[in-house]
């Protein structure tokens, strides 16, 4: 089991940057060029490289890719903010081109990033944390603003995918992140795995039990 991040993010995370909040990641992230979840392989400078995991919107097949994140005035949080080991679902935007001052050769290291990288904005709720198959962050309409830890109950990946794939409408992701007692969560999830293992063996055209178990159950 993974480890909770060393570093927090409890404050207000971009609201000093002057941007208008642009709403919540089940808002915002259908409008990005990359949704994944993924896993900070290291941190160099104000960039973050990821290990993709999973692609839930766009196309991505490299192996790592990198990700700029907050140094002069640019909109993004903290590379720190995403320690090494952490895995995260990031909205991410790719770079096209970099303006005029986006890169100074005596700092390589503190860039706007390079074309064909990602940046990762501040303005919205474009990143969550997950641990195992959840995910916590500023997930849904009515979370305050620019606050990506907030009191929720964590959410199944699957359903975050779905949201995005649009199986999965707002108002059950809604629902699924309304906090309750840990007790509740914990029974949520351990039903979900027991049912999910029984998949194989529940037949809709034939509720009855078989006249003999299966081989593998008489092991």
């Amino acid at each position: 089991m993974l480890a909770k991040p060393t570093v927090s993010q409890p404050d207000a995370t971009g609201a000093d940057c002057g941007c208008l909040w642009e709403g919540s990641f089940s808002e915002v992230a259908p409008q990005t060029d990359l949704v994944l979840l993924a896993e900070v392989q290291a941190i160099k400078g104000n960039a973050v490289d990821l290990v993709p995991e999973q692609v839930l919107q766009g196309e991505f097949w490299l192996d790592t890719l990198r990700v700029w994140m907050q140094t002069k005035d640019y909109c993004r949080p903290p590379a720190d903010d995403f320690p090494v080991g952490s895995r995260w679902i990031m909205a991410l935007s790719q770079i096209q081109e970099v303006p005029i001052g986006g890169f100074d050769p005596s700092t390589p290291n503190q860039s706007f990033g390079r074309p064909y990288d990602y940046t990762l904005s501040s303005c919205g709720g474009y990143w969550l944390w997950v641990n195992g198959g959840t995910a916590t962050g500023n997930l849904v309409p009515g979370m305050p603003r620019f606050y990506h830890q907030p009191d929720m109950s964590p959410v199944l990946v699957d359903l975050i995918a779905g949201h995005l794939k649009g199986t999965v409408s707002a108002e059950a992701l809604a629902e699924a992140s309304r906090e309750r007692p840990e007790a509740v969560d914990k029974l949520i999830l351990d039903t979900r795995s027991f049912l999910r293992g029984q998949a194989d063996w529940l037949r809709d055209d034939d509720p009855a039990p078989p006249a003999e178990a299966p081989e593998t159950w008489r092991r």
